[in-house]
């Protein structure tokens, strides 16, 4: 019998307790904050503040406890404390409003997008860009409350303040960064949309769609990623889980392929994505293999593996068992590099054991064939 999962694990805990002090240190800092002991308290709670998140992070991965409850409240915590922060620094006078309103735009831009992708069953993943900018940010602030308590000694406050200053400017070109590829990831699914809503058919083969597609779909579909590898020049290769080399399958079966197709991995055990394709054993611990980090990795490592330029990766529950909390039958991850570049995104699939597998061989060679052309 599968263990039920607990919302309350120690990590979502911390997390909770996080979200709960940032107004008591807001109060704190109101309070005592200025020059002298009571700044140092407030940037010595800071700091711990923002450690948490540091401590969260580990408890959840050391303990194997990454929750659906986790996934949502932590990045929501994170921007809790930084805003609340900003806004402290802009009512105290420091220069900070045009970072706070970078900011703050990016958080209502990149939610309403994650919204509108997600209800075509895709997820767009956090990505490095996000904690680093989280990062830099709650370093800057440090850096400005650490000043700010040392007003009274001009030597050190002046020169931490201005590297203070310098790191923000750094933390809000990370924010728009980081912004910019949360739409270039998710163009592709912003496009459909605009297709559907012109009547258009996609010629990779609609997921929404109820009908189930057969094998001579997935054979068309082939043809045509092949010739858009040859126009570009580059040779292909797969890495599958839950489609178990179905992808290379209709790649091969179109005669002549032998040209541009350069063989699969597949890596159905979890040690054969770690061997063959250098899945990280903290992203297995983590997020499991079934994650968009496993998929970006799979098609990463191909790449090296297979000797090939472009690459697409499937990870996925095919049923009829496998399913964990916030991860159903039918959840398929995908990745495609090409051209040094990685796009991974998931679909919830319908169907028994065989139209998943199907449906996600029609996809993995859809999102193949649009990053070839694109």
């Amino acid at each position: 019998m599968a263990k039920k999962s607990s919302m309350w694990t120690p990590a979502n805990i911390v997390t909770c307790a996080r979200v709960v002090l940032v107004p008591v240190w807001l109060l704190m800092a109101e309070v005592l904050g200025g020059p002298g002991a009571g700044g140092i308290a407030v940037f010595v709670a800071f700091c711990l503040l923002s450690l948490t998140d540091k401590l969260d992070g580990y408890l959840a991965r050391s303990r194997n406890e990454v929750t659906t409850f986790g996934k949502f409240l932590d990045p929501i915590a994170d921007k809790l404390v930084v805003i609340v922060a900003l806004c402290y620094l802009l009512e105290c006078g420091a220069p900070v409003s045009w970072a706070l309103l970078v900011i703050v735009a990016r958080e209502f831009l990149v939610s309403g997008l994650r919204m509108v992708v997600a209800t075509k069953g895709i997820v767009i993943a956090a990505g490095n860009l996000g904690k680093w900018k989280t990062a830099t940010t709650m370093v800057s602030i440090c850096g400005s409350l650490l000043a700010m308590a040392l007003a009274n000694t001009p030597a050190v406050a002046g020169p931490l303040q201005t590297l203070s200053y310098a790191l923000l400017a750094v933390a809000v070109v990370l924010t728009i960064w980081s912004g910019v590829d949360y739409f270039v990831k998710s163009w592709g699914a912003l496009a459909d949309d605009e297709l559907e809503d012109a009547g258009a058919s996609d010629a990779s083969g609609s997921d929404a769609s109820d009908a189930v597609p057969t094998w001579d779909d997935a054979v068309a579909l082939a043809f045509e990623v092949l010739e858009a590898a040859r126009k570009r020049g580059v040779h292909v290769g797969t890495a599958e889980s839950c489609t178990g080399g179905l992808v290379e399958a209709a790649l091969t079966a179109v005669p002549g392929s032998s040209d541009v197709v350069m063989g699969a991995v597949g890596s159905y055990a979890c040690s054969v994505k770690q061997a063959i394709l250098g899945v990280s054993g903290d992203t297995l611990a983590s997020v499991g293999a079934v994650s968009s980090e496993c998929a970006q990795q799979m098609a990463e490592g191909a790449l090296g593996a297979l000797g090939c330029e472009a690459s697409v990766s499937v990870t996925g529950i095919a049923g009829p068992g496998g399913a964990t909390p916030g991860k159903p039958v039918g959840l398929v991850w995908f990745g495609v590099s090409v051209a040094g570049q990685t796009r991974t995104e998931s679909v919830v699939f319908p169907g028994d054991r065989a139209e998943v597998r199907l449906r996600s061989v029609m996809h993995a060679l859809g999102m193949l064939k649009g990053a070839l052309e694109g």
